[in-house]
């Protein structure tokens, strides 16, 4: 336990850092399965309308920091692969 005033400011900042990052991460998380599954059904517009969608979850989780570009750029470029396949 943080017994200086300046560590127990830490400590909170922390705790609600960890729940923001958690909040972004898990919106994130479930964008990409809405995406995966509405590829996994074959429905075209669905796909894309849920696409726009993820990639703006994606880009709203870069400037959060809650994930790195490059690791965004990987994600985009293999949903939008599939998302090609698929038509």
């Amino acid at each position: 336990m943080a017994n200086h005033f300046s560590a127990l400011k830490r400590a909170r900042q922390t705790e609600t850092r960890t729940t923001r990052n958690r909040t972004s991460k898990s919106r994130l998380r479930t964008e990409l399965r809405r995406l995966r599954e509405s590829l996994a059904a074959g429905d075209k517009a669905k796909a894309q309308e849920t696409f726009r969608a993820t990639v703006s979850a994606i880009d709203k989780a870069i400037q959060k920091g809650v994930i790195h570009q490059n690791t965004a750029s990987r994600y985009k470029s293999r949903l939008s692969a599939r998302l090609a396949a698929l038509k």
